[in-house]
């Protein structure tokens, strides 16, 4: 048995350039695991509580020095000794220190350092790859991209309330192809961009963050750069929104903040209306795919968004779900959304990520993983779909290399697999 010996914590920055942690957990043999935990903006309100000093003297508050004693003192005493192998006894020992139902007390960005380290260091010992070795000899899929290649919402400066405007290259023969064909799209929207005199600087996920218009103005770009580049849209690509709803829900109903902080008259829309406005998008462009349409409170929306459009659309629950098991058994049993966006640090371990990924493909939801907004190189996520046959991918655009990095390795893996490798087309 590989026991651990040690664990450490070291205060780094994000893709944001706020502090976030670097976690290493070491043997008694001298294997050595690393990750780098990120950190979101939109946020859901049920998420595992992220631990900060909230020392104004030091990163406006933002430092996580507290999180790193925590790892490197009361988690490492927790720790040392166990099996490195025994990924559900080491998550579970965290929880019970923390002893708070959303890891308010040390943090689940210091226990999901470890916990995502540990299964790191394991792969070590036994000279495996991360996805071979939580995956065993099957794991083979490479998931579909969705990339954000025009930002707006919280990630964004500009006039779009919805968050992510995103591209998947579900046609592609190939993962590589898929990064070929989605490279040239990005490309070519941002000489479109440059003719029409619109920004082409970046938002957090590096998706262009021009000023416009409305919704509909951001989606005609993007099919007219798609054509451009010489592919077509229904057959080569479909479109994904990230709507990040609760940003603008406000005393119950869904308000255009952005319109109104621009000094052009805004809306004020219904449950009912915001349905209707999601449905009129998806029935005049290639839209296949919806993520967060509705607020993460409003249950009885969400079951009407999903009879209305789930035979068709991808629903993608995130913050209503938080990767948590107890809200995914509530939409099960109550018909909300078909799909589900993993973040482990929405939860906080390993362990409690694969009990929600696989609660999700018992009852038939999609799966999509993904990254944060404040990343880092850190490329775990990727080998995570693989291990665990998760079909979609969230993690940026083509540029900014904490976004990069994912596709990169997901390259590597591919390569790796040889023609055991299939690219998963469809949803």
């Amino acid at each position: 048995m590989s026991k651990i010996a040690s664990c450490h914590a070291l205060e780094i920055l994000d893709s944001r350039g706020n502090p976030t942690l670097k976690v290493t957990v070491r043997t008694e043999e001298g294997a050595i695991g690393s990750v780098s935990i990120p950190s979101g903006a939109s946020t859901g309100e049920h998420e595992a509580a992220e631990l900060r000093d909230h020392d104004p003297k030091r990163y406006g508050g933002k430092g996580v020095l507290k999180a790193a004693a925590n790892v490197n003192s009361t988690l490492q005493q927790a720790l040392l000794g166990l099996s490195v192998f025994d990924q559900e006894m080491i998550d579970r020992t965290m929880i019970h220190c923390d002893g708070t139902p959303n890891k308010n007390r040390l943090g689940a960005n210091a226990i999901l350092g470890v916990s995502l380290a540990a299964a790191k260091c394991a792969a070590a010992v036994k000279k495996e790859p991360l996805y071979r070795y939580l995956g065993g000899a099957d794991a083979h899929f490479i998931p579909c991209p969705m990339m954000n290649i025009l930002n707006g919402g919280v990630h964004a400066d500009n006039g779009l309330d919805f968050q992510e405007f995103m591209i998947r290259p579900f046609g592609a023969p190939t993962f590589r192809e898929a990064i070929r064909w989605s490279a040239e799209v990005f490309h070519t929207l941002k000489s479109i961009l440059k003719s029409k005199g619109l920004s082409t600087n970046v938002g957090d996920e590096g998706g262009f963050a021009p000023p416009l218009s409305s919704h509909e103005e951001a989606i005609q770009l993007i099919l007219q750069a798609i054509e451009k580049a010489g592919y077509r849209p229904h057959k080569d690509f479909m479109m994904a929104i990230d709507c990040a709803a609760s940003e603008f829900f406000v005393d119950g109903l869904y308000i255009e903040r952005k319109k109104k902080d621009r000094g052009i008259p805004f809306a004020k829309h219904s449950s009912n209306e915001q349905i209707d406005i999601l449905a009129k998008l998806a029935s005049i462009y290639p839209i296949d795919t919806i993520e967060d349409g509705l607020d993460q409170n409003d249950w009885q929306g969400w079951g009407l968004l999903t009879k209305k459009l789930g035979a068709k659309i991808q629903l993608i629950g995130d913050d209503i779900f938080v990767t948590n098991t107890h809200f995914l058994q509530r939409a099960i049993k109550e018909h909300v959304a078909n799909s589900i966006l993993i973040k482990p640090n929405q939860i906080g371990t390993l362990t409690e990520t694969i009990e929600t990924i696989r609660l999700a493909q018992k009852h038939q939801y999609k799966t999509v993983i993904s990254h944060r907004s404040g990343e880092t190189e850190d490329t775990t996520i990727a080998d995570l779909a693989v291990a665990f046959g998760l079909r979609q991918i969230k993690t940026g655009s083509l540029s900014r290399s904490e976004r990069i990095a994912k596709y990169n390795r997901l390259l590597e893996i591919e390569e790796e697999l040889g023609k055991k490798a299939l690219y998963t087309q469809a949803l």
